[in-house]
């Protein structure tokens, strides 16, 4: 559609569509409309007569006569030179363009411009192009027939031809009714533009398998019945999995402790002999896995576990390779059919990449699972499941009953007699702290100043953090014989602790309420009646704090933390993080993304 020249100016411009250059529009506007009213303050072009000219105190002052409105004005000039002298001569009639106001109820125009031509509203774009090329190139292209060919609707034609050349600027201005209807359509637009690009960006590849296989005989071997939601994931993955045209890639998300471990081993089962890795962000988290996978998969595969320290079984012949990062530094791994990533935000691009590269068999791919505990609000998932499938775990196994509540200095004495009363009954309490070391511009407690209280107080006090060498040893000795865990966010996607059931979390307003989503998620994970303390040094808490003591609900969180992020980030490292819209807000515009996903799957059929 473009010419190799309009390439190169939309290169600069670093746009790609037709709709790309229709959403850039102009930053104002040049009107030289003959105006029908007098404004104060507001712009006039108007036909006028000079009607005296002369130089007082080496300043020109200027009468003029408004031929239109039969009124005289007095001209403004705040430098003058001998063009403005010879231009505005007495008895000389003009076109001028100027600000009007009133002063003292005389009509002042400032620095009025004689222009040679009227009746016309040109648009002023700022771009990195020169004014007649960005104005050439819309010209080119911002037409009906482009637009309607790209599948805008009638009314969102409308806006875009009027704000690149409208007609009546006074009309966009003046009517707060029409610019919500302006705004509406840029948004509607700017979502179908970014979804159309999206599933044009989205690439399939042919399977190296179709997998299919019966999974009664391994959810009848469980000892509990799994949720409506993991058996519906799994409907999803089995779907996916037997397909011979192309192979899956779908995101699998589960709210903390909804049991995406099942629906992990039940598509291990569906791969079977096909061979299936999984590869998990830590060696605890792959630990963790390797016991439940032991525990219910063991009468059906041979399972394999590669770490940088650790590798058992075989795992050239294993059905089922779990392991860390550490998989891809093998350049002996089989190549398997299906490949998972547990918490794959925690992996960067190319290493998920590399895994893919190591597995794949020439131009055929593995069927691809990540799954991810951090919930994402519906409209991200809207727009992030034109380039992957996307299914959600929703309902938990085990209600949770965690009381949330904001805390202070005030209420310190009441949080020590609760986590003495805690730990009487044999549970466990965790302290997250902003900073490890002590900082000047955080006002709160570090962990490492800490400790030595702690200590002092309980018996069984352990901290860890991220840079600790020995943190997983750490962790596993706190599980089986501590009383206070005291650590970073590192504890935010780890180890089991089923006795967990206080959590405090300090500096809580420094947090996204994602993060603090996920550190609660630690406490209260078999139904235990569990607390979460959210400690600031703010007299009044923050509203989002208030909003998300409400709710359990990881993706209302995740709705909230968008409301309070200014829709700014989508979800980090999945597909594309930082991402901003002009016009669309994801925060409130879930409907409005809803309605361009409709019509981008109708535009792939026509």
């Amino acid at each position: 559609m473009f010419s190799s020249s309009d390439i190169t100016l939309l290169k600069k411009l670093k746009k790609r569509t037709l709709l790309d250059i229709a959403l850039t529009l102009p930053q104002s506007y040049k009107d030289t409309t003959l105006s029908k009213d007098i404004v104060d303050g507001r712009n006039l072009v108007a036909k006028v007569e000079v009607i005296s000219a002369r130089v007082v105190n080496f300043r020109l002052q200027i009468v003029l006569y408004l031929i239109e409105f039969n009124k005289r004005a007095t001209a403004i000039f705040f430098k003058t030179t001998k063009y403005h002298k010879d231009l505005f001569k007495e008895g000389s009639k003009h076109i001028i363009s100027g600000k009007a106001s009133y002063f003292r109820g005389e009509l002042q125009i400032t620095q009025p411009k004689s222009i040679k031509s009227f009746g016309e509203i040109t648009p002023i774009y700022k771009t990195v192009l020169k004014e007649i090329d960005i104005r050439a190139l819309m010209k080119r292209y911002i037409t009906y027939d482009n637009l309607y060919n790209t599948g805008l609707l009638g009314s969102e034609i409308d806006t875009i031809l009027m704000l690149h050349n409208p007609k009546n600027i006074t009309e966009i201005k003046d009517r707060s009714e029409y610019r919500a209807e302006i705004i509406q359509n840029l948004k509607s637009i700017e979502a179908y533009n970014h979804l159309a690009k999206f599933r044009k960006k989205r690439v399939y590849n042919k399977p190296i398998n179709a997998l299919k296989a019966d999974l009664d005989i391994f959810l009848n071997e469980l000892p509990f019945k799994l949720t409506k939601d993991q058996l519906s994931v799994i409907a999803d993955i089995e779907v996916d999995l037997n397909s011979t045209i192309k192979a899956a890639k779908r995101l699998i998300i589960g709210d903390v402790g909804s049991g995406k471990t099942m629906v992990i081993l039940a598509a291990a089962m569906i791969a079977n002999r096909g061979k299936s890795i999984l590869m998990a962000p830590t060696s605890l988290l792959a630990n963790q896995l390797l016991e439940e996978a032991k525990k219910y998969l063991s009468k059906f595969l041979n399972i394999a576990f590669v770490s940088q320290k650790v590798t058992e079984g075989e795992y050239k012949d294993a059905d089922f390779i779990i392991g860390t990062h550490a998989l891809l530094y093998k350049d002996d791994l089989p190549k398997v059919s299906l490949v998972m990533v547990d918490e794959q935000h925690r992996f960067g691009a190319n290493q998920r990449s590399k895994l893919d590269a190591l597995v794949r068999d020439n131009d055929l791919s593995p069927h691809y699972l990540q799954f991810s505990a951090t919930p994402i609000p519906r409209s991200q998932a809207l727009i992030e499941s034109e380039l992957i499938d996307i299914s959600t775990i929703k309902i938990l196994p085990f209600k949770k009953k965690i009381d949330t509540q904001t805390i202070g200095k005030s209420d310190f004495k009441q949080l020590l007699k609760h986590i003495e009363s805690e730990i009487k009954d044999r549970h466990q309490v965790l302290i997250v702290y902003p900073l490890v070391e002590s900082s000047e511009e955080i006002p709160y407690t570090s962990l490492t100043d800490a400790i030595t209280y702690w200590q002092g107080k309980f018996e069984g006090v352990y901290a860890t953090h991220g840079k600790d060498k020995n943190k997983d040893e750490v962790l596993i000795e706190f599980r089986d014989s501590g009383n206070i865990l005291l650590a970073t966010t590192v504890i935010e996607v780890g180890i089991s602790l089923p006795r967990l059931t206080t959590i405090v979390i300090v500096g809580a307003e420094r947090f996204g309420l994602a993060t603090l989503h996920q550190l609660r998620g630690r406490v209260g994970r078999y139904g235990i009646d569990s607390y979460c303390f959210l400690y600031t040094n703010y007299k009044e808490p923050p509203q989002r704090l208030k909003e998300f003591s409400k709710t359990l609900d990881g993706f209302k969180i995740a709705k909230l933390d968008l409301k309070y992020r200014s829709s700014g980030d989508l979800l980090d490292g999945t597909i594309q993080s930082g991402r901003s819209f002009n016009w669309l807000n994801l925060a409130d515009d879930e409907d409005i993304i809803a309605l361009a996903k409709d019509r981008v799957k109708l535009l792939t059929i026509n």
